[in-house]
């Protein structure tokens, strides 16, 4: 297995013992965020971990754990084909790294914000272009795994590049039908009925 970079990712190590230095903590996250495992999310996503950009994302993003990680990953891949980080930079500092990426995709379906109660919020019906846009993730490291991640990200580039904005009236009425038909997301610890 390699990170994004393409450099070895670290031997697995069984949950609760101590993980590779943080920094190679934080690239697994980032191969894990291209293509889900079970088995590694729970080794190095810490059962209280928490995503501080779950605001606006399906409610189950908002939960806590490898639950809520595994609903960011699945939210974004049901939106986007293809995608894949390059990260150029990991620094590090006491139990903080910051990693500068650049996130890479084709959307594929209508990508949606919700309401806390699992309501579509905005809808942004897709145009089937690819994007490549910069983003900073910073993650916080307790136990040897994840507890916490926030991010800064270009989404105005991101919207431009897939054209969102400026809206046409035609693409305006494509994400307000796209918004009519998806269903309302069931909250953390729910299942869809």
């Amino acid at each position: 297995m390699t990170t994004p970079a393409g450099t070895p990712a670290t031997p697995t190590t069984s949950p609760g013992t101590e993980a590779a230095d943080p920094q190679q903590l934080a690239r697994r996250v980032m191969t894990l965020m291209e293509g889900w495992d079970d088995a590694e999310a729970t080794v190095i996503i810490h059962p209280d971990f928490v995503n501080r950009e779950a605001p606006g994302e399906p409610p189950t993003a908002g939960g806590r754990g490898v639950a809520a990680g595994k609903a960011t990953y699945e939210w974004l891949h049901g939106t986007y084909e293809g995608l894949r980080w390059e990260v150029h930079d990991v620094v590090g500092s006491g139990d903080v790294v910051a990693m500068h990426t650049t996130m890479r995709g084709r959307q594929k379906a209508p990508f949606a914000t919700y309401h806390p109660d699992g309501r579509p919020d905005q809808v942004f019906a897709s145009n089937g272009r690819e994007f490549a846009t910069t983003q900073t993730h910073w993650y916080r490291i307790a136990d040897g795994r994840i507890i916490e991640h926030w991010a800064n990200r270009d989404d105005l580039g991101q919207a431009q590049q897939l054209g969102w904005v400026p809206p046409s009236p035609v693409f305006l009425l494509r994400s307000a039908v796209a918004k009519r038909r998806l269903p309302r997301m069931p909250g953390p610890g729910v299942t869809a009925g």
